[in-house]
């Protein structure tokens, strides 16, 4: 299975199976029997009825790639049949991401899309769910009326129940509960076993919460995915075994602020035992990787982990948002620039070699240009592995949106371009600082330019990344490399042993200048809490 993301879009995941029109999806290594005793399929078969054809948008952050995968997996286990050609589909499922105003338009265009084709005759069934159900509800049949039914992140199995339609009686199927507290060892309690991945195979996203108590205050988060809960230790080993064994090799643990991990479920031991016993129990996994920090709850224990944990990349990805401290007060970011410095230095120095990416918000209420550039200057200054920067979205059901001092467009544009130009500056310095190092790359696909790799201090889909020009390397195998020279953000590698610089030079500098001015290579909402 392959996916497509657009470019120009927020994050749009088209899926792409890879198999012939409408084919069934068998995963057998994901305990999903297609066509299992779901009550959908057995319903569907005793009446005679032809099992839905299904395509799939997915939208949004990787915590909602997790949903897509997930209600791609009960839906095949229902019976519906899955198809990567969206022509060929009867049934559209778009899961949608509502974190900003720019998300929610990119949701529109593609529910106005599918409208169209319905109201054509070439699609019988568009079926919405996400965040942007969660936020918006029945708005959003007024603003797209030809929307058959609508599930909440609250209500994500529900989706089998929409896609077969159950409700023959209703006009529009509505699944759009509140958030409630399921206890552990509840049979009904959530999980995200059984998912039909969007990712290579080689990598797996697995959330270890959901939801969020920060209460940072421009962030929609909370009042769309609620407070935080997590998973226990047992569920995720057990969901990270379940992807090792569908062939992932690296395990990334995402959540809205996995810094808090377990505080909600009493587990003493926090955020650093489950790295420990993730690192001692997934043989399978060759990296760990730990995103969505929160500077405000990183303990001494979670560094140590970190450091001493094999399997446990040396990379950090601590969304700062602003280092002023009268900003970081009006975001309600509970931190100080004393002590996010203090985290900082701490952090480079007892996790030797430790990579850290960090994203700011320009452009925030009542910002001034003092601060502005303060920002600027320690962004410069700290020298981050990767930064980026986002324009502030007024998501007006926020504090934030509600603050006086709004920040017109041109004056956000204006400073997040002076950000950026600031921050490729710095991007660059650090990757040429990489050529004639020695390091372990995974071989993520190939294009034109050779095989494209990561090293540990790159994240799939929002870091730069590695070139291999003269190397045919399969997706999710582990080599050794050393940089040679740099094109642009990426780094230009040969293989240990290999041939000379000089070939490797020309195959990259014919391939340069396609790659995006911009350090930030995010594809999907990055704001986070």
């Amino acid at each position: 299975m392959s996916h497509e993301r657009r470019p120009d879009t927020a994050g749009e995941v088209r899926l792409h199976t890879g198999l012939p029109t409408a084919a069934r999806v068998s995963l057998p290594q994901l305990s999903v029997t297609p066509g299992a005793s779901s009550p959908a399929a057995s319903s569907q078969r005793s009446s005679g009825g032809n099992a839905p054809v299904v395509g799939f948008v997915s939208l949004g952050c990787a915590k909602n790639l997790v949903d897509s995968e997930k209600m791609l997996g009960q839906l095949a286990e229902s019976g519906c049949l899955i198809s990567g050609d969206e022509s060929a589909a009867d049934t559209i499922v778009v899961n949608t991401c509502g974190f900003l105003e720019s998300s929610r338009a990119e949701a529109l265009d593609v529910l106005r899309e599918l409208a169209g084709r319905k109201r054509a005759g070439s699609l019988r069934r568009i079926v919405v769910a996400g965040c942007l159900v969660q936020r918006d509800g029945d708005k959003l049949r007024e603003w797209v009326p030809e929307i058959d039914a609508l599930v909440g992140v609250n209500n994500r199995d529900d989706v089998v129940k929409a896609v077969w339609r159950m409700d023959r009686d209703a006009a529009v199927d509505r699944f759009l509960g509140d958030y409630h507290p399921i206890a552990v060892g509840d049979t009904h309690r959530w999980n995200d076993l059984g998912r039909l991945r969007l990712t290579p195979r080689h990598y797996a996203y697995v959330r270890i919460s959901e939801g969020c108590n920060q209460k940072c205050t421009f962030c929609t988060i909370p009042s769309i995915r609620g407070p935080m809960h997590s998973k226990t230790p047992d569920e995720l080993v057990a969901e990270a075994r379940e992807l090792t064994a569908d062939g992932a090799r690296e395990i990334i643990l995402i959540g809205q602020d996995t810094t808090s991990y377990g505080a909600d479920i009493g587990y003493e031991p926090g955020l650093a035992g489950l790295l420990r016993r993730l690192d001692r129990e997934l043989t399978a996994a060759h990296w760990v990787r730990l995103m969505y920090v929160y500077p405000s709850v990183f303990t001494d224990e979670m560094i140590d982990a970190i450091a001493e944990c094999r399997r446990v990349v040396k990379y950090i990805d601590i969304p700062l948002q602003h280092i002023n401290d009268r900003m970081l007060k009006a975001m309600h970011r509970r931190v100080t620039r004393q002590e996010t410095e203090t985290l900082l230095e701490k952090l480079r120095r007892r996790i030797p070699g430790v990579s850290i990416r960090t994203t700011f918000i320009v452009g925030f209420p009542g910002e001034t240009e003092t601060e502005f550039r303060e920002m600027l200057q320690f962004a410069q200054d700290f020298d981050f592995d990767a930064a980026g920067a986002f324009k502030y979205s007024l998501e007006p059901e926020t504090p934030a949106g509600r603050m006086r001092e709004q920040v017109d467009d041109a004056l956000k544009a204006d400073r997040y371009e002076r950000f950026m130009l600031v921050q490729q500056a710095v991007a660059f310095a650090a990757a040429k600082r990489r050529v004639g190092k020695k390091f372990e790359v995974v071989i993520d696909g190939e294009d034109e330019r050779g095989s494209l790799a990561r090293h540990a201090g790159q994240a799939p889909e929002v870091d730069s990344g590695c070139i291999i020009p003269d190397g045919a390397h399969a997706a999710g195998q582990f080599v050794s490399v050393r940089c040679v020279e740099t094109d642009d953000y990426d780094l230009v590698c040969e293989v240990k042993g290999a041939g000379g610089k000089k070939g490797a030079g020309r195959r990259a500098q014919g391939a340069a200048g396609g790659r995006r001015a911009n350090s930030d290579r995010k594809r999907r909402p990055a704001r986070r809490t």
